[in-house]
């Protein structure tokens, strides 16, 4: 475990977390974005001034030198996700864009009538609706993966629900609500039993685990950057290299052809093919800063840092006699929670006027709110820059709350 102070050394790298009036703020919503560090801004500052142009279509200097940066951007994902190839990255708006490409692109063109896709039931919207909308186009079935009793994706269920019919798996790596973590090899080993291919949705696992997807086996990973203390619009699938060159595009337009004329149009490889129009160019320079920022401090370092902040708060929220919590115990950054009697929202609110920022609300899984017998929770999500003070605050924040509804 490791030594709770050590955020401390990183809150001043983070100007976001300077509260306007010159008092304490504490920022506990990571898990929906997270706050981004002087290194970021200032790369993203220099994409926007000095160094600004085009990619890929320019023949001079400053051009050139952006074309260079854009493409080891690339390279630097490839290699911070394990991918063989930086062939295997492609740019997109955000994991919902990716994991959209796959299903429109590969699931919509390989998938049939009477074919099924699994899901769990602790999934995001965004890895819900996108195998609703092709399964509804092409006459396919969604199958949904029971929880086990402390919030994680039952393999042992999954292992004796799968079929040969199942011809994709989609499942959350780290669960944006609970916290609990997936075993990603196990699940694929269990999909490439019956011949299906798997997609793991990374987003809350990126910032804090390190990620190998050659050695989780999935067919397919996504993760977006302004999670990864990247700036937003920009974010990132990986897919193996067979997969990607046998699926057709998923948009047309500018960079993405080899040849076009009024009646026929040919298209460049993967990544390129998927990758239509000018691309948010400053989002990959800064993509590519968060990478060098995250790796400098180390994957393990920041989730040893965040487990021992969610066992303190853990801890500290049990001993609240009207508190419920929600995921395992081990759950990575992120602990959700229900005030007896009291609506999530006015716990935010209440806890916003102590200046604690929190979530509240469904956190875009409704399935999973139902699975559990709310209608929402609050959630308090950790980051590098989080430290005992941020869970004290929390607390004090929570007493306020049980004293104001006087529910104990």
């Amino acid at each position: 475990m490791t030594d709770l102070a050590s955020g401390l050394r990183l809150r001043d790298d983070f100007p976001g977390l300077l509260n306007g009036d010159g008092g304490d703020w504490h920022y506990l919503d990571s898990a929906a974005t997270a706050q981004k560090p002087n290194a970021v801004i200032d790369a993203i500052a220099r994409a926007y001034g000095p160094d600004y142009a085009t990619v890929h279509r320019g023949v001079y200097e400053r051009s050139a030198n952006m074309t260079l940066a854009y493409e080891a951007a690339r390279r630097k994902v490839a290699t911070f996700i394990g991918a063989a190839s930086d062939s295997e990255i492609i740019y997109v708006r955000g994991a919902t864009e990716g994991i959209n490409l796959v299903a429109q692109s590969w699931a919509g063109t390989q998938l049939k009538a009477g074919d099924r896709i699994l899901l769990s039931t602790l999934e995001h919207h965004s890895n819900i609706v996108p195998w609703l909308l092709v399964a509804e186009k092409v006459g396919a079935a969604i199958d949904v993966v029971p929880l086990t009793q402390d919030g994680r994706i039952d393999l042992d269920a999954m292992r004796a629900m799968i079929t040969p019919q199942h011809r994709m798996v989609a499942l959350a790596h780290v669960s944006n609500v609970l916290g609990s973590v997936l075993d990603c090899r196990r699940a694929a080993d269990i999909a490439h039993m019956v011949g299906a291919k798997i997609l793991i949705d990374g987003c809350q696992a990126v910032p804090r685990l390190a990620v190998d997807v050659q050695a989780l086996d999935c067919d397919f990973y996504v993760f977006s950057a302004h999670k990864l203390y990247g700036p937003t619009g920009i974010g990132v699938l990986w897919g193996r290299k067979e997969l990607l060159d046998a699926m057709p595009p998923y948009q047309g337009g500018g960079s993405m052809i080899d040849k076009v004329t009024f009646e026929k149009t040919t298209y460049a490889p993967a990544p390129t093919r998927f990758e239509a129009g000018t691309p948010h160019i400053t989002g990959v320079v800064g993509l590519s800063a968060a990478i060098d920022y995250v790796q400098a401090i180390g994957l393990d370092a920041i989730h040893a840092h965040e487990s021992a902040l969610v066992a303190k708060a853990r801890g500290a929220l049990e001993s609240l006699n009207s508190v419920r919590l929600f995921g395992p115990e081990d759950s990575a950054g992120i602990l959700s929670f229900e005030v007896e009697g009291v609506h999530p929202h006015d716990v935010g609110t209440i806890l916003d006027e102590t200046g604690v920022a929190i979530r509240a609300g469904h956190h875009c899984a409704q399935p999973l709110m139902r699975h559990l017998g709310v209608e929402a929770t609050a959630r308090a999500s950790f980051g590098i820059y989080s430290d005992e003070s941020d869970v004290d605050a929390l607390v004090r924040g929570l007493e306020r709350v049980r004293k104001i509804f006087a529910n104990d």
